[in-house]
């Protein structure tokens, strides 16, 4: 069992990737482990909130368990990790807004408290370059 955790640690990603199709789930357990960090800094870029980003990685690494057959090895594979997690960020974006419509439909209040720092000027920015129109937005964050 060392000898797989050792194997699983130093294989690639492409070695992961086809060990997943095949239904190791240790090798999907560790691609999942090894790219979770870079799927919650774009969703947060993208949302701008902790628990959203939490909620995001999280559907992302679902979706990779459905998906991970379907991935051809064409680009890099945090290339289309990079698309799923912009696809579900803006899925979720999406709900909300159609959370926050009916809610205003029924005349409740709906708010939505933000989380950020002060002393961070990140934020600042990252809070302007969320304002912006999706497709600048995306061409922003892919930079």
């Amino acid at each position: 069992m060392t000898a797989m955790m050792l194997d699983d640690s130093e294989a690639s990603d492409a070695e992961l990737i086809g060990r997943a199709r095949g239904g190791d789930r240790g090798a999907f357990g560790k691609l999942v482990e090894r790219h979770y960090g870079f799927v919650y800094r774009a969703a947060y870029r993208w949302c701008g909130r902790k628990a959203d980003a939490e909620d995001i990685a999280q559907d992302v690494c679902v979706r990779l368990g459905r998906a991970i057959r379907d991935y051809q090895g064409n680009g890099a594979f945090t290339t289309w990790l990079y698309a799923m997690t912009l696809n579900a960020s803006r899925d979720m974006m999406r709900k909300r807004a159609r959370d926050t419509a009916k809610a205003d439909a029924y005349g409740a209040y709906a708010s939505i408290a933000g989380e950020v720092p002060a002393d961070d000027p990140a934020d600042a920015l990252w809070t302007a370059v969320r304002l912006l129109p999706d497709k600048q937005r995306d061409a922003v964050l892919l930079v």
